[in-house]
């Protein structure tokens, strides 16, 4: 999707210029996304765009894409950067068709790259703003997990392993995933009809006994325990191998003695959002330009995700 910025355009060139000297209005139609590339000891923030061929930039220095990922213990990071001299905001057209997607990425100058202008703004100031969203990715909304209903999400952890529930993705600590509970058979956003094996009105994902057979569902292993439930099958219902967490008429128990590990991987959505405030060049003047949000695949994939090992309970 693009994102058209009006801005007004002055020619001030006698090639470029109206005779009556008029303001000419434009539009830079440019994705609403941008990127981002890390120097030495700055960071370069862009965007670019063909037919014509121009880019949009901000260069920060002293900083860095992991300063930008600092959020504090509200999950926001915002910065306020004075544009000037150290970091210039510019404007650049091209000559290229086509302009490579790294333009900014190369401590050489790329040979091919013909800049037809190159205006900077040394005043303005630029916002920019870090929101982190974590999720369990469990197929159930963040704010369907909020038990208690009073819009805090971080008070409810239904099995009491430190993990809210909407970070966990066992929910009810059974040693089963949440989203392999069928939260939503039929993939309806309707959690209303939410497996309940045992019909005790629980859905198993909330439910430590799915069966109903008086043995917790993560106590029904057979042999060397894996803490994994699902693996172990004893008999058939109507011919079809169930597992015996699932199966009333199995109640063989085997306490469990810890959590599966590894398995509680929460993921970490970084929003970054820049707006530039007052820029002002030749040819360009704008009170607000909504920069954009930056590319996903800008944030390093390590910080994408973590990983969480409850106490067993």
């Amino acid at each position: 999707m693009r994102k058209l910025f009006f801005v007004f355009i002055v020619f001030i060139t006698p090639f470029y210029s109206c005779d009556d000297g008029d303001i000419i209005t434009a539009e830079l139609d440019f994705e609403d996304t941008f990127l981002a590339c890390e120097g030495v000891s700055d960071l370069i923030l862009y965007k670019t765009k063909n037919d014509p061929a121009e880019s949009l930039s901000l260069k920060i220095s002293n900083f860095t894409i992991a300063e930008l990922l600092e959020v504090n213990e509200n999950n926001i990071f915002e910065k306020p950067v004075e544009i000037n001299a150290t970091n210039p905001f510019n404007y650049r057209t091209y000559s290229n068709t086509t302009l490579p997607a790294n333009l900014f990425c190369n401590d050489i100058p790329l040979s091919d790259i013909n800049i037809t202008q190159d205006i900077t703004s040394t005043s303005g100031t630029a916002i920019i703003k870090t929101v982190l969203t974590e999720d369990d990715d469990d197929g159930i909304p963040a704010e369907m997990e909020d038990l208690n209903g009073n819009g805090d999400l971080t008070d409810d952890d239904f099995d009491s392993d430190g993990i809210p529930n909407y970070l966990d993705v066992d929910d009810d600590g059974d040693n089963v995933l949440t989203k392999n509970e069928n939260p939503d058979p039929n993939n309806d956003g309707d959690f209303s009809d939410a497996q309940d094996t045992d019909g005790d009105g629980m859905p198993d994902y909330l439910d430590k006994d799915d069966d109903g057979d008086g043995v917790d569902t993560r106590d029904e292993e057979k042999g060397t325990p894996n803490e994994d439930p699902t693996d172990d099958m004893s008999n058939e219902i109507n011919g079809v191998s169930v597992a015996d967490y699932l199966n009333p008429v199995v109640n063989d128990k085997l306490p469990a003695t810890k959590f599966r590990e590894n398995i509680h991987v929460i993921s970490k959505t970084y929003t970054v959002s820049l707006i530039i405030n007052n820029i002002d060049i030749d040819i360009l003047s704008q009170d607000i330009l909504d920069f954009g949000i930056l590319e996903q695949s800008e944030i390093p994939t390590d910080l994408k995700s973590r990983t969480e090992n409850p106490g067993f309970i």
